[in-house]
């Protein structure tokens, strides 16, 4: 077989030839992957829901996208409510996302009907290694600096360096500080929900 000659256009085919092969390769493994990568999130999402919902038997009633401004820069939050098996409100699970150390500081907490914390858990974080790992420890029930129970309607959901009730990561103000943001806007963001006709979810946290 004759080599091909080293001229510009023969490098050019070459070239456009193996980025095709590549190209539909990767677009075959994409194609491949994506479904059971959303399957594994949706899974991933639904457990997340009954953990921070306090691991009752429940089910979700209704998804909301919640959009606020904050700071000059449009937030979005989605709000799962929930419902029992005899379809009482049980409250609903937030997802927030503020501005941490690194990067994106995202969360899911749970609130019951009147606001109170159930739980919450980390779902995306951009800080120094061991900081997120922390956060997801810290503020739970055994943990130093508690919020489960806690209304933010009532009570000061901010770093004590911050004149609120809450002790900070040890040496990491900055991570506390921006966990305790994302829990206090999740809040204000599920209590922006009109009361539902259908389930209620919202009705007995409405001021």
């Amino acid at each position: 077989m004759k080599k091909l000659e080293s001229t510009i256009t023969n490098m050019v085919v070459v070239l456009v030839g193996v980025a095709l092969i590549t190209g539909g390769i990767l677009a075959y493994v994409n194609n491949v992957t994506e479904e059971p990568i959303k399957l594994q999130s949706e899974k991933t999402l639904a457990d997340g829901i009954k953990a921070v919902m306090g691991g009752v038997d429940l089910s979700v009633a209704k998804d909301d996208t919640v959009k606020q401004t904050i700071s000059g820069k449009e937030v979005v939050f989605v709000i799962h409510e929930t419902v029992d098996a005899d379809n009482k409100p049980l409250g609903a699970a937030v997802e927030s996302t503020t501005g941490g150390f690194g990067g994106d500081f995202k969360i899911l907490v749970g609130f019951d009907t009147e606001g109170k914390i159930l739980g919450y858990t980390i779902l995306q974080h951009a800080e120094t290694p061991g900081l997120g790992a922390k956060a997801d420890k810290w503020f739970q029930k055994d943990g130093k600096g508690c919020v489960i129970g806690k209304n933010p309607a009532s009570d000061k959901l901010t770093v004590k360096k911050d004149g609120g009730d809450i002790d900070a990561i040890t040496a990491s103000t900055i991570t506390s500080r921006a966990f305790l943001l994302a829990v206090n806007q999740a809040y204000q963001a599920y209590k922006s929900l009109p009361v539902d006709a259908q389930t209620g979810a919202t009705a007995s946290h409405k001021k």
